[in-house]
């Protein structure tokens, strides 16, 4: 908030920021509360859960006691930043769904569109603390993720290409395993940036069109192989 000029007369040094504490007090509670989460998301990004809340009160200007009003736990507060930060657009599962569009376009579409989220300082590095320090609490979004983008990608593909679905639990690891060097390739680049500092292309969707060309001429040929194999395998097969 942009400090207000001192009025004319012999003021103390202290009283600008005597002001400024007033004007914080007298914020509406849904202002502050969403001050709070902004700020966690931050300190919890660049600190991970270690990150003390004494301090994110200090840096907030407020004290501790305050805080713990709007969230009555440290636990609360994470929970809360992990919903600010992992926020799910359900136009992404519609797109891959959508057979009017060939499925190449739709995978940029959704991986462009997906990148832009995900890519980003703060998703990326609370997610790496999540999984090293936090048991559990990346298993739901990753469930969504298997659930809602990778078995229906690769249900399309197999409709796009016409390949039959999977015959048992086996090929549908294998579908997964295959979508997931994808998805790992275009979220490697978050990795690359916020936690290891490396430099990474500044054109994201050409990288994607690239990722997304490269698979899908590999991996279709890949899934008719392993379906030719299987049939090959069952009992009374013709080689």
């Amino acid at each position: 908030m942009p400090r207000k000029a001192p009025t004319a007369g012999t003021a103390s040094k202290s009283e600008p920021q005597d002001n400024e504490k007033a004007v914080t007090r007298r914020l509406a509670p849904e202002v502050r509360e969403r001050q709070i989460v902004l700020k966690a998301v931050e300190h919890f990004a660049t600190h991970g859960f270690s990150g003390s809340t004494r301090e994110l009160a200090r840096q907030l200007g407020v004290t501790q006691p305050l805080l713990y009003r709007y969230f009555p736990s440290k636990e609360a507060l994470i929970d809360r930043v992990y919903e600010e930060v992992y926020q799910w657009d359900t136009s992404w599962e519609a797109l891959i769904r959508d057979r009017t569009i060939p499925i190449q376009e739709r995978m940029v579409r959704f991986y462009s569109s997906y990148s832009t989220v995900i890519l980003r300082r703060e998703w990326i590095r609370i997610f790496i603390f999540a999984g090293l320090t936090r048991e559990g609490i990346n298993s739901k979004y990753l469930a969504r993720l298997r659930e809602r983008v990778f078995l229906p990608v690769m249900a399309e593909i197999r409709s796009a290409y016409n390949l039959p679905a999977p015959a048992g639990a086996k090929q549908r690891e294998m579908d997964l395993e295959l979508i997931w060097s994808l998805h790992a390739s275009i979220f490697y680049l978050g990795v690359r940036k916020w936690i290891y500092g490396l430099p990474v292309t500044h054109d994201i969707d050409d990288h994607i069109a690239r990722q997304v060309d490269a698979f899908l001429h590999g991996v279709p040929a890949a899934l008719e192989h392993a379906s030719t194999e299987t049939a090959r395998a069952r009992p009374g097969a013709r080689l």
